[in-house]
């Protein structure tokens, strides 16, 4: 395992240089095999006027400490310059984020020194290509406050058979209507402003049908940050979200939850279609 250690975090925007060459240039064919390497950012704090604005377009308050997903966000940078600086196989458009978990061992106050480190998880086979995880972990001094699983899904033919890994069937929880949210058209251009991911099918409906899309379609991340925000998170927690169906821009929508015990499973669906955009619970630790 290589590490590559950094004494800030490096700029999103930096990346995008070669997200474009990887439109021209085609990845080799052959083995597909992830980069042993880790990335590390050794020393640093949060930027509250950031944070502030991210809070802002999540809907978390402003009470002192940092939200679990937040740290998930900045770790995203890390990923970017992780599949653009090494010998990343996928083509990086291609990706699909299907799945996200965070994990908070306790609460994160705005003015501790952090140190956030990513590496790739291991590859996996998918029913429609293969999936793999960013593991991020933040700490402080040598406690982990917060760890995070991003997941991708990299198209491609499969051969009959494989083992594949879904999202588990259970029977549906019995949920009971929370809120409904009215998602305005330029809500991919405020999250991006906050979270440095400018991917043109979240920006605006010319750049989205570009890539297939009849609209924009909101950020997954900023799905599941809206719906944290909107429910009394315990101190230590895990949240588990499954990305189904795009929320296009604008949108009606409805929050809805069932409550089992101290655990709080949660929906996002269309208003009118009933169709479902994330799936996700959250557990008390």
């Amino acid at each position: 395992m290589n590490t590559r250690h950094f004494s800030q975090l490096p700029k999103p925007y930096l990346a995008y240089p070669k997200v474009i060459q990887s439109l021209i240039f085609k990845k080799p064919k052959g083995e597909k095999v992830l980069p042993q390497v880790e990335y590390v950012v050794d020393s640093f704090k949060v930027d509250q006027k950031h944070l502030k604005a991210y809070n802002q377009v999540c809907g978390f308050k402003n009470n002192g400490y940092i939200p679990a997903i937040y740290l998930a966000v900045l770790s995203q940078s890390l990923q970017m310059h992780m599949m653009t600086q090494e010998a990343f196989p996928f083509a990086i458009l291609g990706l699909v984020h299907i799945r996200n978990q965070v994990k908070q061992n306790r609460k994160v106050g705005v003015n501790e020194q952090l140190t956030l480190s990513c590496k790739f998880g291991e590859l996996k086979p998918h029913d429609k290509g293969v999936q793999f995880d960013f593991i991020t972990t933040a700490k402080v001094g040598n406690e982990v406050v917060v760890e995070a699983l991003t997941t991708y899904l990299a198209r491609q033919k499969t051969t009959a058979g494989s083992a594949v890994a879904k999202a588990p069937e259970s029977a549906a929880p019995e949920y009971k209507a929370a809120a409904e949210w009215d998602v305005s058209e330029n809500t991919g251009r405020r999250y991006a402003l906050t979270s440095g991911d400018f991917n043109l099918i979240h920006i605006h409906a010319v750049t989205a049908k570009a890539f297939g899309f009849k609209q924009a379609i909101a950020h997954g991340m900023w799905s599941k940050a809206k719906a944290l925000s909107n429910l009394s998170l315990p101190d230590a927690y895990e949240a588990d979200v499954w990305f189904k169906l795009p929320m296009y821009l604008p949108s009606k929508v409805e929050f809805l939850t069932a409550q089992q015990g101290k655990d709080t499973e949660f929906l996002i669906r269309n208003a009118k279609s009933q169709k479902p955009h994330v799936a996700g619970s959250v557990k008390a630790l």
